[in-house]
């Protein structure tokens, strides 16, 4: 993996430093981008405000593709920097740009690409399953690529006398192994949003509102996940938001989510669940690194921007392509 080696200095935004002021940002994002040929990505993690101004809002896999089927010449991705990876996994002509460097993935970098390929080496008949939270380098050692919304099916699809290695999140994996009946050999990685929900909190809340539906991602722990309704990828949670006859939702993924939900079902109500040290900010710290004036700041200088080593793009595309192989 090579990133662009400098950072632009970290700009004080402002009509003093030659920066919109920040009413105007979002006109100036949508200028830039129209003279840029961009296509601006929002996760579902992130602030409401880059929600706003994206031109795509989703799961990691699904805006790439999307980006991928557009004729845009530049991508920003408002995310994390595995997510801007796989954009160019999938678009290697494309200038891919990343609002901050520094937004890293608590989950994908607890999983090294030497100490996998160290964990491949342990198990040389296993089948490696990767979950697309990962760098382009783990992809690259990985035989099959999974989301949250199809990793159960894929791995029923396996063969049955092949025994899995599944990482990098051990909740998923367990969650899959539980959904699948297969038995997996599990990465010890999990992400620091969905590891740091508090049991007492949530059954404080249902307690609150009983009427409530429990909304869970399968990145949570599994005590967690005993205590929902509805367990689902991110995109799951929001589908099922709309479709639930309930009132109201206690929601167990990273909160950025709600600003969608409460969009698209406004006569609903939405709790988010406190971390166990009592704070309700349960926030990913590393997609909240990206703000509006740093959007405004990549699609002005171009930066920072993602590169990938042809051979190790094309390594980590041949485990995407199968995944989708697999999920026609």
């Amino acid at each position: 993996m090579i990133f662009t080696s400098v950072h632009p200095p970290k700009p004080s935004f402002g009509p003093s430093s030659g920066y919109p002021p920040a009413a105007e940002l979002p006109e100036a994002i949508a200028e830039l981008k129209r003279q840029r040929r961009a296509v601006i990505l929002a996760h579902y993690y992130q602030e409401g405000a880059i929600q706003d101004i994206a031109d795509f809002i989703g799961d990691s896999l699904e805006l790439s593709r999307q980006a991928a089927g557009t004729d845009a010449e530049v991508i920003v991705f408002c995310g994390v920097h595995f997510m801007a990876e796989t954009a160019k996994i999938l678009s290697p002509g494309k200038t891919v740009l990343i609002p901050d460097l520094e937004a890293g993935c608590s989950l994908a970098d607890a999983c090294p690409a030497d100490a996998f390929a160290a964990f491949r080496a342990e198990h040389p008949d296993h089948i490696a399953v990767s979950y697309i939270n990962c760098s382009a380098a783990v992809k690259a050692q990985s035989d099959l690529i999974c989301t949250s919304s199809n990793a159960v099916a894929l791995v029923r699809q396996l063969p049955a006398d092949r025994p899995i290695l599944f990482g990098p999140d051990q909740n998923l994996g367990r969650w899959v192994q539980s959904q699948s009946g297969r038995e997996l050999t599990l990465w010890p990685g999990s992400c620091i949003v969905h590891e740091t929900f508090s049991e007492q909190a949530l059954l404080q809340l249902k307690l609150e509102h009983p009427q409530a539906e429990v909304l869970a991602h399968p990145e949570c722990q599994q005590q967690l996940l005993d205590l929902a309704d509805f367990i689902g990828s991110t995109s799951a949670l929001l589908r099922r938001s709309g479709t639930s006859p309930a009132p109201s939702f206690i929601v167990l993924t990273e909160p950025g989510i709600l600003h969608q939900m409460r969009l698209q079902v406004p006569g609903k109500t939405f709790f988010e669940v406190p971390g166990a040290d009592g704070c309700s900010c349960n926030a990913c710290p590393y997609m909240r690194l990206n703000t509006l004036e740093k959007v405004w700041h990549c699609l002005e200088t171009l930066s920072p921007a993602i590169e990938l080593e042809e051979q190790l793009r094309l390594k980590a595309l041949a485990p995407i392509q199968k995944m989708l192989a697999m999920s026609v």
